[in-house]
């Protein structure tokens, strides 16, 4: 069975799919998404598909990825002529033969602990160096629109200073640690759009993605609150590795994936905008004890390995303000409570097949 296959997804895809976004802008467009099977990537691709076949959208979607066998997994559109996938490493040298790309999305990027523990260099060069060549092909493609996708770490730690981070906040990095490759790569990102856009008049628009999660969340994700999803799915006690006093902005991933199609289509040229939902502000000790209780568990206390604590965040409070993006008239559709419901009983029946 497929996820799309699944009732639950249908339905979260279905309330993404009819909100009244600008979609004939995709109308017999193509679509270059990197970090195609991720957790983002994977729900924009369903939902573009989806539109597809119910409103003849007509856009041809060029999904990116390490591995075909993973995607046929996760994909069954293989046999439809709007879909194409392309096996690749973006951070090796590639060449894509098409002559257009109307819209690209660069979601690849390595964003849990462990990931920036094992493989700091690649967390580092695929948002730097690869998107330098995204922007390459984005200025030698005719792209109407480059999507590069953030992150709430570039504001490093709160200096006591505010409560919530605008998009002109800039926090404390300390950049002679390991982990600190994942945000300052990311700023760097940022930057190399500023630079593109200013010299070659790219359109470029950012997401700053909050703690995201969802039912098209990775098996291997090593994030607290993944772990947690994990280990609530086989009905086990979940592992808290600290105090859990840590205050975050959360959001499910289909009102992440909402957000970006808000911002692609109404965002305005070179700004970034936040995504969170404010009802998910909540410290991870709440958040541990909400998903133990819907599936009837407790939380346990338990000191990180060394591995695990080179890829922790030091940040205690990190919440992201929405004014920006809810001007432009996007809202969250999911509160907490049916957003760890769907996740949870949406990977318990893919498990369960």
């Amino acid at each position: 069975m497929y996820l799309v296959e699944n009732k639950i997804y249908q339905e979260d895809l279905k309330s993404i799919s009819k909100m009244n976004l600008d979609w004939k802008k995709l109308k017999n467009s193509s679509f270059l998404i990197t970090g195609a099977t991720g957790m983002i990537g994977s729900f924009l691709i369903d939902v573009i598909m989806k539109k597809n076949f119910e409103d003849n959208l007509n856009c041809h979607v060029f999904a990116i990825g390490r591995s075909i066998d993973k995607a046929k997994k996760r994909f069954n559109y293989f046999n439809n002529n709007l879909f194409s996938f392309i096996e690749l490493d973006i951070n090796t040298s590639f060449v894509l033969d098409e002559n257009r790309f109307d819209y690209i999305l660069h979601a690849a990027s390595n964003t849990h602990p462990m990931a920036y523990s094992a493989d700091p260099i690649g967390t580092i060069t695929s948002n730097v160096i690869a998107t330098q060549r995204l922007l390459e092909i984005a200025k030698d493609k005719n792209c109407k629109r480059f999507i590069f996708l953030s992150t709430v770490e570039i504001y490093g730690e709160n200096k006591g200073d505010v409560d919530k981070f605008g998009e002109k906040y800039c926090g404390y990095i300390d950049c002679n640690t390991l982990r600190a490759g994942y945000p300052e790569s990311k700023r760097v990102g940022e930057s190399l759009c500023q630079a593109y856009s200013e010299k070659y008049g790219l359109d470029i628009v950012v997401p700053r993605l909050s703690r995201v999660f969802g039912p098209t969340m990775l098996m291997n994700d090593t994030k607290a609150l993944s772990q947690f999803i994990l280990r609530a799915i086989e009905n086990k006690d979940i592992i808290l590795k600290s105090k859990g006093e840590q205050l975050f902005s959360y959001c499910y991933v289909a009102d992440a994936v909402y957000g970006i199609l808000k911002i692609l289509f109404d965002g305005e040229k070179g700004e970034a905008y936040n995504i969170c939902n404010p009802n998910l502000d909540i410290t991870l000790k709440e958040l541990a004890t909400k998903i133990s209780s819907f599936v009837g568990t407790k939380v346990v206390f338990e000191l990180p390995n060394e591995l695990e604590r080179k890829g922790y965040s030091l940040a205690t409070k990190a919440l992201l303000d929405v004014t920006k993006i809810t001007g432009i008239g996007w809202e969250p559709l999911f509160n907490i409570d049916i957003s760890i419901q769907h996740t949870i009983l949406i990977l318990q029946k893919l498990k369960s097949l």
